[in-house]
Protein backbone atom coordinates (compact mmCIF):
# COMPACT_ATOMS: atom_id res chain seq x y z
CA UNK A 1 0.00 0.00 0.00
CA UNK A 2 1.48 3.34 -1.06
CA UNK A 3 1.95 5.90 1.69
CA UNK A 4 1.39 9.63 1.45
CA UNK A 5 5.16 10.04 1.19
CA UNK A 6 5.27 7.56 -1.69
CA UNK A 7 2.56 9.46 -3.56
CA UNK A 8 4.25 12.82 -2.95
CA UNK A 9 7.57 11.48 -4.23
CA UNK A 10 6.03 10.03 -7.38
CA UNK A 11 4.05 13.19 -8.05
CA UNK A 12 7.32 15.10 -7.84
CA UNK A 13 8.89 12.62 -10.27
CA UNK A 14 6.03 13.21 -12.73
CA UNK A 15 6.59 16.97 -12.48
CA UNK A 16 10.32 16.52 -13.05
CA UNK A 17 9.68 14.36 -16.12
CA UNK A 18 7.67 17.17 -17.72
CA UNK A 19 10.81 19.33 -17.80
CA UNK A 20 12.10 17.13 -20.61
CA UNK A 21 9.14 17.68 -22.95
CA UNK A 22 10.39 18.74 -26.37
CA UNK A 23 14.04 17.88 -25.78
CA UNK A 24 14.33 14.12 -25.22
CA UNK A 25 12.98 12.61 -28.45
CA UNK A 26 13.18 9.94 -29.59
CA UNK A 27 13.55 8.99 -25.92
CA UNK A 28 10.78 9.23 -23.30
CA UNK A 29 10.48 11.88 -20.63
CA UNK A 30 11.33 10.37 -17.24
CA UNK A 31 11.58 11.74 -13.72
CA UNK A 32 13.13 10.14 -10.65
CA UNK A 33 13.18 10.90 -6.92
CA UNK A 34 15.44 9.03 -4.47
CA UNK A 35 14.85 8.84 -0.72
CA UNK A 36 17.23 7.42 1.88
CA UNK A 37 16.50 4.51 4.23
CA UNK A 38 14.61 6.83 6.58
CA UNK A 39 12.37 8.19 3.81
CA UNK A 40 14.10 11.57 3.44
CA UNK A 41 14.44 12.78 -0.16
CA UNK A 42 18.14 12.91 -1.01
CA UNK A 43 18.22 13.15 -4.81
CA UNK A 44 16.09 13.89 -7.84
CA UNK A 45 16.51 14.33 -11.57
CA UNK A 46 15.00 14.01 -15.01
CA UNK A 47 16.11 12.92 -18.46
CA UNK A 48 17.10 16.18 -20.14
CA UNK A 49 18.05 15.15 -23.67
CA UNK A 50 18.60 12.12 -25.87
CA UNK A 51 22.10 10.77 -25.31
CA UNK A 52 22.33 12.37 -21.88
CA UNK A 53 22.13 10.57 -18.53
CA UNK A 54 18.80 8.99 -17.64
CA UNK A 55 16.70 10.30 -14.78
CA UNK A 56 17.76 7.53 -12.39
CA UNK A 57 21.44 8.25 -12.95
CA UNK A 58 20.96 11.98 -12.35
CA UNK A 59 19.03 11.35 -9.15
CA UNK A 60 21.52 8.76 -7.88
CA UNK A 61 24.44 11.11 -8.49
CA UNK A 62 22.67 13.76 -6.44
CA UNK A 63 21.96 11.27 -3.65
CA UNK A 64 25.42 9.74 -3.46
CA UNK A 65 25.95 7.25 -0.63
CA UNK A 66 22.67 8.34 0.97
CA UNK A 67 20.86 6.26 -1.67
CA UNK A 68 22.06 2.97 -0.13
CA UNK A 69 19.11 1.17 1.43
CA UNK A 70 16.71 3.76 0.07
CA UNK A 71 13.85 3.97 -2.44
CA UNK A 72 13.82 5.18 -6.04
CA UNK A 73 10.55 6.53 -7.46
CA UNK A 74 10.58 6.49 -11.27
CA UNK A 75 7.86 7.43 -13.75
CA UNK A 76 8.89 4.69 -16.20
CA UNK A 77 10.22 1.20 -15.55
CA UNK A 78 14.03 1.40 -15.30
CA UNK A 79 15.62 0.32 -18.58
CA UNK A 80 17.45 -2.97 -18.87
CA UNK A 81 19.63 -2.40 -21.92
CA UNK A 82 22.74 -0.54 -22.99
CA UNK A 83 22.20 2.13 -25.62
CA UNK A 84 23.97 5.47 -25.63
CA UNK A 85 23.90 5.10 -21.84
CA UNK A 86 24.05 2.07 -19.56
CA UNK A 87 21.10 0.17 -18.08
CA UNK A 88 19.40 2.02 -15.24
CA UNK A 89 18.48 -1.23 -13.49
CA UNK A 90 22.19 -1.92 -12.98
CA UNK A 91 22.82 1.65 -11.82
CA UNK A 92 20.15 1.26 -9.14
CA UNK A 93 21.65 -2.03 -8.02
CA UNK A 94 25.15 -0.55 -7.86
CA UNK A 95 23.85 2.33 -5.73
CA UNK A 96 22.38 -0.10 -3.21
CA UNK A 97 18.76 0.89 -3.71
CA UNK A 98 16.51 -1.45 -1.67
CA UNK A 99 13.13 -0.54 -3.18
CA UNK A 100 11.99 0.73 -6.57
CA UNK A 101 8.53 2.16 -7.21
CA UNK A 102 7.71 2.86 -10.86
CA UNK A 103 4.54 4.15 -12.48
CA UNK A 104 4.43 2.74 -16.03
CA UNK A 105 5.92 -0.41 -17.53
CA UNK A 106 8.32 0.11 -20.42
CA UNK A 107 6.63 -1.27 -23.58
CA UNK A 108 9.76 -1.35 -25.75
CA UNK A 109 11.17 -4.88 -26.26
CA UNK A 110 14.80 -3.79 -26.00
CA UNK A 111 14.40 -1.84 -22.75
CA UNK A 112 11.81 -3.82 -20.82
CA UNK A 113 12.79 -6.27 -18.10
CA UNK A 114 14.36 -3.83 -15.68
CA UNK A 115 11.81 -4.68 -13.01
CA UNK A 116 12.59 -8.39 -13.34
CA UNK A 117 16.32 -7.77 -13.08
CA UNK A 118 15.82 -5.75 -9.92
CA UNK A 119 13.52 -8.34 -8.32
CA UNK A 120 15.97 -11.13 -9.15
CA UNK A 121 18.64 -9.20 -7.26
CA UNK A 122 16.45 -8.91 -4.16
CA UNK A 123 15.12 -5.38 -4.66
CA UNK A 124 11.50 -4.73 -3.67
CA UNK A 125 9.73 -3.56 -6.82
CA UNK A 126 6.26 -1.99 -6.99
CA UNK A 127 4.41 -0.85 -10.12
CA UNK A 128 1.47 1.42 -10.89
CA UNK A 129 1.67 4.34 -8.46
CA UNK A 130 0.19 7.40 -10.25
CA UNK A 131 0.28 5.43 -13.50
CA UNK A 132 -2.43 7.55 -15.11
CA UNK A 133 -0.58 10.80 -14.42
CA UNK A 134 2.71 9.36 -15.64
CA UNK A 135 1.06 7.97 -18.79
CA UNK A 136 -0.42 11.37 -19.58
CA UNK A 137 2.94 13.08 -19.14
CA UNK A 138 4.62 10.58 -21.45
CA UNK A 139 1.75 10.33 -23.96
CA UNK A 140 3.85 11.34 -26.96
CA UNK A 141 6.51 8.68 -26.50
CA UNK A 142 4.05 5.98 -25.50
CA UNK A 143 1.92 6.72 -28.57
CA UNK A 144 4.97 6.48 -30.79
CA UNK A 145 5.90 3.09 -29.35
CA UNK A 146 2.39 1.63 -29.37
CA UNK A 147 1.14 3.06 -32.66
CA UNK A 148 4.31 3.64 -34.63
CA UNK A 149 3.54 7.28 -35.32
CA UNK A 150 3.90 10.61 -33.51
CA UNK A 151 1.35 11.81 -30.97
CA UNK A 152 -0.71 14.63 -32.53
CA UNK A 153 -2.17 17.60 -30.65
CA UNK A 154 -4.57 19.85 -32.53
CA UNK A 155 -4.47 23.42 -31.21
CA UNK A 156 -6.97 26.11 -32.16
CA UNK A 157 -8.30 29.43 -30.91
CA UNK A 158 -11.96 30.35 -31.32
CA UNK A 159 -14.75 32.53 -30.03
CA UNK A 160 -17.35 31.12 -27.67
CA UNK A 161 -19.58 30.51 -30.67
CA UNK A 162 -16.86 28.48 -32.36
CA UNK A 163 -15.60 30.95 -34.97
CA UNK A 164 -11.92 31.22 -35.83
CA UNK A 165 -12.31 34.41 -37.90
CA UNK A 166 -14.91 37.03 -38.71
CA UNK A 167 -17.08 36.90 -41.83
CA UNK A 168 -14.59 39.19 -43.63
CA UNK A 169 -11.72 36.83 -42.82
CA UNK A 170 -10.04 38.92 -40.10
CA UNK A 171 -8.81 36.83 -37.18
CA UNK A 172 -6.08 38.72 -35.32
CA UNK A 173 -6.43 38.55 -32.48
CA UNK A 174 -9.25 36.35 -31.18
CA UNK A 175 -7.30 34.98 -28.23
CA UNK A 176 -5.45 37.00 -25.60
CA UNK A 177 -1.70 37.62 -25.26
CA UNK A 178 -1.70 35.15 -22.36
CA UNK A 179 -3.14 32.41 -24.58
CA UNK A 180 -0.69 33.17 -27.36
CA UNK A 181 2.19 32.91 -24.88
CA UNK A 182 0.80 29.54 -23.77
CA UNK A 183 0.86 28.36 -27.40
CA UNK A 184 4.59 29.07 -27.48
CA UNK A 185 4.91 26.77 -24.47
CA UNK A 186 3.08 24.07 -26.44
CA UNK A 187 5.46 24.59 -29.33
CA UNK A 188 8.47 24.27 -27.05
CA UNK A 189 7.09 20.99 -25.68
CA UNK A 190 6.57 19.56 -29.18
CA UNK A 191 9.02 17.99 -31.59
CA UNK A 192 7.29 19.47 -34.64
CA UNK A 193 4.78 22.19 -35.49
CA UNK A 194 2.69 21.61 -38.61
CA UNK A 195 0.55 23.87 -40.82
CA UNK A 196 -1.00 23.59 -44.25
CA UNK A 197 -0.86 25.68 -47.40
CA UNK A 198 -3.94 27.74 -46.46
CA UNK A 199 -2.44 28.94 -43.20
CA UNK A 200 0.85 29.55 -44.96
CA UNK A 201 -0.76 31.83 -47.53
CA UNK A 202 -2.97 33.66 -45.06
CA UNK A 203 -0.57 34.23 -42.17
CA UNK A 204 3.05 33.61 -43.28
CA UNK A 205 3.60 32.05 -39.82
CA UNK A 206 6.99 31.76 -38.16
CA UNK A 207 6.17 28.65 -36.07
CA UNK A 208 9.18 28.94 -33.75
CA UNK A 209 8.80 28.94 -29.96
CA UNK A 210 9.40 32.41 -28.55
CA UNK A 211 9.64 33.61 -24.97
CA UNK A 212 10.29 30.14 -23.52
CA UNK A 213 13.61 29.96 -21.71
CA UNK A 214 15.85 27.10 -22.84
CA UNK A 215 13.40 25.97 -25.52
CA UNK A 216 14.59 23.44 -28.08
CA UNK A 217 13.05 24.71 -31.30
CA UNK A 218 10.57 22.33 -32.92
CA UNK A 219 10.83 21.16 -36.49
CA UNK A 220 8.64 23.43 -38.64
CA UNK A 221 6.58 21.48 -41.19
CA UNK A 222 4.49 22.98 -43.98
CA UNK A 223 2.19 20.78 -46.08
CA UNK A 224 2.42 22.50 -49.46
CA UNK A 225 1.05 19.77 -51.71
CA UNK A 226 1.29 21.71 -54.98
CA UNK A 227 4.44 23.68 -54.01
CA UNK A 228 2.59 26.99 -54.37
CA UNK A 229 2.29 28.35 -50.81
CA UNK A 230 5.90 28.61 -49.60
CA UNK A 231 8.07 31.12 -51.39
CA UNK A 232 11.63 32.39 -50.86
CA UNK A 233 11.60 34.86 -48.00
CA UNK A 234 8.81 33.12 -46.07
CA UNK A 235 9.28 33.48 -42.32
CA UNK A 236 9.51 29.71 -41.82
CA UNK A 237 12.63 29.65 -43.98
CA UNK A 238 14.78 31.68 -41.60
CA UNK A 239 17.46 30.08 -39.43
CA UNK A 240 15.45 30.07 -36.18
CA UNK A 241 14.68 26.37 -36.61
CA UNK A 242 14.84 23.56 -39.11
CA UNK A 243 12.02 23.59 -41.69
CA UNK A 244 10.61 20.88 -43.94
CA UNK A 245 8.27 21.65 -46.84
CA UNK A 246 6.20 18.63 -47.87
CA UNK A 247 5.02 18.40 -51.49
CA UNK A 248 3.33 15.73 -53.58
CA UNK A 249 5.66 13.16 -55.09
CA UNK A 250 3.97 13.41 -58.50
CA UNK A 251 4.97 17.04 -59.09
CA UNK A 252 7.43 17.87 -61.84
CA UNK A 253 11.03 17.43 -60.64
CA UNK A 254 11.74 21.16 -60.55
CA UNK A 255 8.47 22.30 -58.98
CA UNK A 256 9.63 22.02 -55.38
CA UNK A 257 12.54 24.32 -56.06
CA UNK A 258 10.15 27.28 -56.19
CA UNK A 259 9.59 26.97 -52.43
CA UNK A 260 13.11 28.14 -51.64
CA UNK A 261 13.29 25.52 -48.88
CA UNK A 262 16.54 23.76 -48.13
CA UNK A 263 14.70 20.59 -47.16
CA UNK A 264 11.77 19.27 -49.21
CA UNK A 265 10.03 15.95 -48.67
CA UNK A 266 8.13 14.41 -51.57
CA UNK A 267 5.33 12.19 -50.27
CA UNK A 268 2.39 10.42 -51.93
CA UNK A 269 -1.04 11.95 -52.25
CA UNK A 270 -4.16 10.67 -50.54
CA UNK A 271 -7.21 9.80 -52.64
CA UNK A 272 -8.68 13.24 -51.88
CA UNK A 273 -5.62 14.94 -53.39
CA UNK A 274 -3.74 16.20 -50.35
CA UNK A 275 -0.67 14.61 -48.80
CA UNK A 276 -1.28 11.12 -47.47
CA UNK A 277 -1.29 11.66 -43.70
CA UNK A 278 -0.25 8.11 -42.88
CA UNK A 279 2.84 8.54 -45.05
CA UNK A 280 3.50 11.96 -43.52
CA UNK A 281 3.34 10.71 -39.93
CA UNK A 282 5.51 7.72 -40.83
CA UNK A 283 8.13 10.03 -42.34
CA UNK A 284 8.09 12.26 -39.27
CA UNK A 285 8.42 9.23 -37.01
CA UNK A 286 11.47 8.03 -38.96
CA UNK A 287 12.93 11.49 -38.49
CA UNK A 288 12.72 11.12 -34.71
CA UNK A 289 9.56 13.19 -34.22
CA UNK A 290 7.43 11.84 -31.39
CA UNK A 291 5.02 14.77 -30.89
CA UNK A 292 3.34 17.04 -33.43
CA UNK A 293 1.48 20.27 -32.73
CA UNK A 294 -1.09 20.79 -35.47
CA UNK A 295 -1.64 24.52 -35.95
CA UNK A 296 -3.23 24.45 -39.37
CA UNK A 297 -6.69 25.70 -40.26
CA UNK A 298 -10.06 23.99 -40.23
CA UNK A 299 -9.51 22.00 -43.44
CA UNK A 300 -6.22 20.45 -42.33
CA UNK A 301 -7.60 19.74 -38.85
CA UNK A 302 -10.64 18.07 -40.42
CA UNK A 303 -8.46 15.80 -42.51
CA UNK A 304 -6.46 14.72 -39.45
CA UNK A 305 -9.62 14.04 -37.45
CA UNK A 306 -11.11 12.08 -40.36
CA UNK A 307 -7.92 10.01 -40.55
CA UNK A 308 -8.08 9.18 -36.83
CA UNK A 309 -4.75 10.95 -36.40
CA UNK A 310 -5.58 13.39 -33.58
CA UNK A 311 -4.79 12.28 -30.03
CA UNK A 312 -5.36 15.48 -28.07
CA UNK A 313 -7.22 18.76 -28.60
CA UNK A 314 -6.27 22.06 -26.96
CA UNK A 315 -8.82 24.78 -27.57
CA UNK A 316 -8.47 28.40 -26.48
CA UNK A 317 -11.95 29.89 -26.18
CA UNK A 318 -12.15 33.67 -26.05
CA UNK A 319 -15.11 35.48 -24.45
CA UNK A 320 -16.08 36.85 -27.85
CA UNK A 321 -19.10 36.37 -30.13
CA UNK A 322 -19.01 36.78 -33.92
CA UNK A 323 -22.14 35.03 -35.15
CA UNK A 324 -20.63 34.34 -38.56
CA UNK A 325 -17.31 33.27 -40.03
CA UNK A 326 -15.40 30.00 -40.45
CA UNK A 327 -15.78 27.24 -37.86
CA UNK A 328 -12.81 25.74 -36.04
CA UNK A 329 -13.21 22.36 -37.74
CA UNK A 330 -14.13 21.62 -41.36
CA UNK A 331 -15.35 18.33 -42.81
CA UNK A 332 -14.05 15.50 -40.62
CA UNK A 333 -16.07 12.73 -42.22
CA UNK A 334 -18.80 12.95 -39.56
CA UNK A 335 -22.33 13.11 -40.95
CA UNK A 336 -24.59 12.23 -38.02
CA UNK A 337 -24.63 12.74 -34.26
CA UNK A 338 -24.04 9.05 -33.63
CA UNK A 339 -20.67 9.39 -35.40
CA UNK A 340 -19.59 12.36 -33.28
CA UNK A 341 -16.08 12.08 -31.89
CA UNK A 342 -16.63 12.36 -28.15
CA UNK A 343 -13.59 13.46 -26.19
CA UNK A 344 -12.42 13.08 -22.61
CA UNK A 345 -11.84 16.48 -21.01
CA UNK A 346 -8.66 16.43 -18.95
CA UNK A 347 -8.33 20.11 -18.13
CA UNK A 348 -10.16 23.43 -18.09
CA UNK A 349 -8.11 26.45 -17.03
CA UNK A 350 -8.35 30.22 -17.24
CA UNK A 351 -5.57 31.69 -19.35
CA UNK A 352 -5.90 35.44 -18.98
CA UNK A 353 -9.48 36.21 -20.06
CA UNK A 354 -9.71 33.01 -22.11
CA UNK A 355 -10.61 29.43 -21.25
CA UNK A 356 -8.23 26.65 -22.28
CA UNK A 357 -9.91 23.27 -22.74
CA UNK A 358 -7.72 20.18 -23.02
CA UNK A 359 -9.28 16.91 -24.13
CA UNK A 360 -8.00 13.55 -25.31
CA UNK A 361 -9.37 11.18 -27.93
CA UNK A 362 -10.31 7.83 -26.34
CA UNK A 363 -8.42 4.74 -27.51
CA UNK A 364 -10.11 3.17 -30.49
CA UNK A 365 -12.25 6.23 -31.26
Amino acid sequence: MATAADTAAMRRAVALAARGLGSTSPNPVVGCVVSDASGQVVGEGHHERAGGPHAEVVALRAAGEAARGGTAYVTLEPCNHTGRTGPCAQALLAAGIARVVYAVADPTPQATGGAGTLRAAGVRVEQGLLAEEAEAGNAAWLTSVRRGRPHVTWKYAATLDGRTAAADGTSRWISSPASRADVHRLRAESDAVLVGAGTMRADDPHLAARGVEGAVQPLRVVLDTEATAVRPGARVLDDAARTVVVVADDLAPGAAGATGAAEVWRLPRAAAGGIDLTALLAALHRDGVRSVLLEGGATLAGSFVAAGAVDRVVGYLAPVLLGAGPAALADAGITTITEALRLHVTGAERIGPDLRITATVPEGA
